[in-house]
C-alpha cells in the first residue's frame, strides 16, 4: 500500500507480475483495511470527544464502514460495466476489484487518519493524487491503450473517489440516526 502510494509506477509493475494475488486480495488485503478503518472510527470518537458516547461512536463507525466498504464494491462493479461497455473489454470481476482496491489505497488512509485526527479534515485534498495512482495503473496494470488513458483514468477516477462519497451522504440524507 505505500508503495502504490509512493512509487505507483513501480508498484503497478510488481502488481501485474503477481498472479496468485486474486484469490487472496479481499482476504489479505481489503477486509483487514476495512477492519482497521473500522476501528480508527471507534477509536477516534473514544479519543477525540469529551465524552464517550457508544452509540455515536458505533453510528459513525457503521456509516463509514458501509460508504467504505460500499465503494469499493459497488466502483468494483461500475468498473466492470465500462470496462465492457465503454472499452469493449471481456469483464473482469477480479481484476476491476484489484484494480479499485490498489487504486484507493491513499483514500483508504486517509479515512484512517482523519478518523483519528479529525482537525486534520483538509488533508482529503490529497485524494486528488488518487487520478495519478489510476492515470499510472491504467495501461501498466489494466493494459489501456495509449490514446483511451486519458478517458479511463477520469472515468475510473471519478468512480473510485465520488462512489464512497455518495454512499456516505446517503447514509446521512436517508437514515437520520447517521447524522452526528
Amino acid at each position: 500500500m505505500i508503495s502504490i502510494i509512493l512509487k505507483p509506477i513501480e508498484a503497478w509493475e510488481e502488481l501485474t507480475l503477481q498472479e496468485n494475488e486474486r484469490d487472496t486480495f479481499l482476504s489479505q488485503f481489503i477486509y483487514p483495511l476495512i477492519g482497521m478503518i473500522a476501528l480508527a472510527a471507534f477509536l477516534g470518537i473514544l479519543f477525540t470527544r469529551k465524552e464517550f458516547d457508544f452509540e455515536i461512536a458505533l453510528k459513525i463507525t457503521l456509516r463509514t464502514v458501509i460508504a467504505v466498504a460500499g465503494g469499493f464494491f459497488l466502483g468494483a462493479y461500475f468498473l466492470n460495466e465500462v470496462w465492457k461497455g465503454i472499452f469493449d473489454q471481456p469483464k473482469d470481476m477480479a481484476l476491476c476489484r484489484l484494480f479499485v482496491g490498489y487504486a484507493s489505497s491513499l483514500m483508504f488512509v486517509l479515512y484512517i487518519i482523519t478518523a483519528l485526527l479529525p482537525e486534520f479534515f483538509f488533508l482529503h485534498i490529497f485524494v486528488l493524487y488518487t487520478v495519478y495512482i489510476i492515470w499510472e495503473g491504467a495501461v501498466v496494470f489494466m493494459q489501456v491503450d495509449e490514446e483511451d488513458r486519458l478517458k479511463f483514468t477520469v472515468i475510473t477516477a471519478f468512480i473510485v473517489i465520488v462512489t464512497p462519497f455518495v454512499i456516505e451522504h446517503a447514509l446521512r440524507m436517508l437514515m437520520p440516526g447517521f447524522r452526528v
